[in-house]
């Protein structure tokens, strides 16, 4: 369940658990003498379910696995489950978090127009935070004492699924297999054929490394590494390429009640379903593909092909609404408050107090974020075409020069222009020594 899974072409030696008398690194993390029964977050694909059979052999613990589901397409989850059990899981439990992913944290994000980067919508920092809150949740229930996951020593996800652990649950440990094993591709596969264990196709061979749920899917592997390669068209399994993409336009307009997204085309819609509807509307338009370099927090830079459908659409029309519904200080501030909210996001910092101080002033700013944005999709762009909110800070009167009303004079113009610009003319002069 990681967005960061190695290199599939690399081979390394295969390492086994750190020996119990090294120095630990950090105290939540837990040494073999210490594990009894294990929660993992299971995906159901090679790394975890080679680390299944692994944790119980190494460790000679107990394991319970942990499914959610926040959207991802395609997975048949009694087979997921069915696969859990198979290889010896004392159960697994599949919860469908869907509602909570797309009310407690994807609208969160809408509201902080959450991007970060200048490209990459947080899917899957903000899945995170979620999936360890829950691991944690269900690690008490059922007796466990560690939590396993799947992340690399490379990426993002470990901050964000530990730094959670150790924030709710103290008490519990927690171990990463492929981050200490090291083991490569062939290696997994190899240990899978020796003990059994399901390999998809045969090989499970994809050149990509992937991850995706509702607001959307990032590809890292293969070519994606070389910043010379042009992306090649097999990468993008879930938008249309936009060369492809239909020769018509389509309208679409989004509704928005308190800056929540609440309709499509005037049809009000839960926020899945509306979230799903708009991803549907945005891949066969070609909407949402971002070719991304990324500073990860632990230093490295990145590259990573995301699709991200619905939110190239939400997004957008989130932004322009509140810009309607602004004044020209609030539009110029708040950017500052939804950047830094974002990269508390990304940097796995979900549970910092900051974080819902922020969310106080972009709450308070989206109670008048109310209305509905025309958008027209194209070939892959996305340009907004109509505005309407009942709470517009603008005026089509003095927007058109007609008669204002009484809330503007144009003859008032010349003595603001005199009183605005006489510092900066003043200073001018005396820099130019005239």
């Amino acid at each position: 369940m990681s967005d960061e899974p190695r290199d599939p072409s690399s081979h390394t030696e295969v390492h086994r658990v750190a020996d119990p008398d090294a120095t630990r690194v950090a105290g939540y993390l837990a040494q073999p003498g210490e594990v009894g029964r294990v929660l993992l977050l299971y995906s159901g694909g090679l790394d975890t379910s080679v680390m299944l059979k692994w944790i119980q052999d190494e460790y000679e613990a107990e394991v319970v696995a942990l499914t959610v589901n926040l959207g991802q397409p395609g997975e048949d989850y009694d087979v997921v489950r069915g696969k859990a059990l198979q290889l010896g899981a004392l159960d697994c439990h599949v919860v469908d978090a869907r509602e909570e992913f797309a009310r407690e944290y994807v609208i969160p994000a809408i509201k902080a127009n959450a991007d970060y980067g200048d490209g990459y919508p947080l899917f899957t920092a903000l899945g995170r935070p979620l999936i360890a809150k829950l691991a944690v949740e269900y690690a008490r229930r059922t007796g466990c004492d560690t939590i396993a996951h799947g992340c690399t020593g490379k990426g993002n996800d470990q901050v964000r699924i530990e730094g959670t652990v150790a924030t709710l649950a103290p008490e519990l440990k927690v171990i990463a297999p492929v981050r200490s094993w090291a083991m490569g591709r062939d290696e997994e596969i190899a240990y899978a054929r020796k003990h059994g264990i399901p390999v998809k196709g045969g090989t499970e061979s994809a050149p990509y490394s992937i991850d995706d749920n509702l607001w959307g899917r990032s590809s890292e592997g293969k070519w994606i590494e070389d910043l010379g390669h042009a992306p090649d068209d097999d990468v993008f399994q879930l938008v249309t390429r936009p060369e492809l993409a239909p020769d018509e336009a389509q309208a679409v307009a989004v509704t928005f009640e308190a800056g929540v997204p609440v309709a499509l085309d005037g049809e009000r819609l839960g926020p899945v379903e509306l979230i799903e509807r708009a991803a549907e509307i945005g891949v066969r338009h070609g909407i949402g593909i971002v070719d991304h370099i990324e500073d990860r927090i632990v230093g490295l830079k990145v590259r990573d092909i995301y699709e991200v459908p619905a939110a190239a659409i939400l997004l957008k029309a989130h932004r322009e609404l509140e810009r309607l519904t602004g004044t020209i200080h609030q539009n110029q501030f708040k950017p500052g408050v939804d950047q830094k909210w974002a990269y508390l996001v990304y940097a796995g910092l979900w549970w910092e107090p900051l974080r819902t101080d922020l969310e106080a002033y972009i709450d308070r700013v989206n109670q008048r974020v109310t209305g509905t944005i025309g958008l027209r999709l194209y070939k892959g762009s996305v340009r907004v075409v109509t505005r309407e909110s009942p709470n517009a800070v603008y005026d089509a009167q003095l927007a058109t020069f007609a008669d204002s009303g009484g809330l503007f004079s144009q003859s008032a113009s010349p003595g603001f222009i005199e009183l605005w610009t006489l510092q900066s003319r003043m200073a001018h002069r005396l820099r130019e020594g005239s």
